[in-house]
């Protein structure tokens, strides 16, 4: 088992910039064989560490993306309802037992694989992202810890499918409601903040091809005033990507306090229709006046 500089270190390959402390978590996920908890607001890079996991270990990735009305036939499997339905259409004049139909239109041959299910079936373990689980019912919870538990799914037409290999399971939330103390207690825990600014301008120098290291440097220091800024929606990582990469197209390479072209491409950091009107051109002024 890799050690955590070592996957600090590899992710950095990836162009992911994780700091000590998420690369203890993802060490500890390891050793332990728990499923990592992450939380924070949006846009600070959650979902991207799953991805950048998955390719550092060579693995699949598979997604679940939770959301409100969340349940089973989504999340674990279903049948393939209009394949039996010909099936039995098909058997009906052929004298055979009824039971023995039934046996096989509940085969493997029917059955629908959705992320949870898919990830326990897999040769080699998976990364498998729950994305957004705080989007999800309480009672999707109470099946997601059923499965987590024993990594094993219970069909009842089908039997039982425990795990070919345990996945590594990241679950991701923006907080936007309270999860159960069991859920908590089943997995690590570890809260993803904004960057800082010396963190920010390794992550643009990683992601941003051709970018200067001063002009990524002043990037980031702006990009962390503007997070001061009383915003409704507050620009996360791949906004501040989105906009090195947009002045690296505009051959910017310094922050200048009254530079039009800069004043105009700030379309990708400042995202809601409030925010463009509070966040005006004189504010941007003053905020790029203290980096440029």
């Amino acid at each position: 088992m890799i050690d955590r500089q070592q996957i600090a270190e590899r992710l950095g390959e990836q162009g992911y910039i994780a700091g000590p402390d998420l690369a203890m978590a993802l060490w500890l996920m390891d050793l332990l064989g728990r499923p990592l908890l992450l939380e924070g607001e949006a846009g600070v890079g959650k979902t991207e560490t799953a991805k950048a996991l998955a390719a550092v270990h060579g693995a699949k990735l598979i997604r679940l993306q939770c959301y409100e009305g969340l349940d089973s036939s989504a999340a674990l499997y279903e049948w393939n309802y209009q394949r039996q339905l010909l099936s039995i259409k098909a058997r009906e004049t052929s004298g055979q037992d009824p039971k023995e139909i039934e046996r096989s239109i509940f085969s493997e041959e029917y059955l629908l694989e959705r992320p949870l299910l898919a990830a326990i079936r897999q040769e080699t373990p998976p990364v498998l992202l729950i994305d957004e689980v705080d989007r999800a019912d309480e009672e999707f919870e109470a099946l997601l810890l059923e499965v987590l538990a024993d990594f094993q799914v219970s069909i009842p037409e089908f039997g039982t499918v425990s795990a070919r290999s345990i996945p590594r399971v990241i679950l991701t939330s923006n907080a936007t409601r309270e999860l159960s103390d069991a859920l908590r207690r089943r997995c690590l825990y570890h809260y993803v903040d904004y960057p800082s600014e010396a963190q920010e301008t390794r992550i643009l120098l990683a992601r941003v091809p051709g970018i200067d290291a001063m002009l990524a440097n002043q990037i980031a220091g702006f990009v962390a005033l503007v997070r001061r800024e009383d915003l409704k929606k507050v620009p996360g990582v791949a906004e501040s990507i989105d906009w090195a990469a947009t002045l690296v197209g505009l051959g910017q390479a310094r922050l200048e306090a009254n530079s039009e072209a800069i004043l105009d491409s700030l379309l990708c950091l400042i995202k809601t229709r409030e925010d463009q009107g509070s966040f005006s051109r004189e504010v941007a002024q003053r905020l790029l006046g203290k980096v440029a």
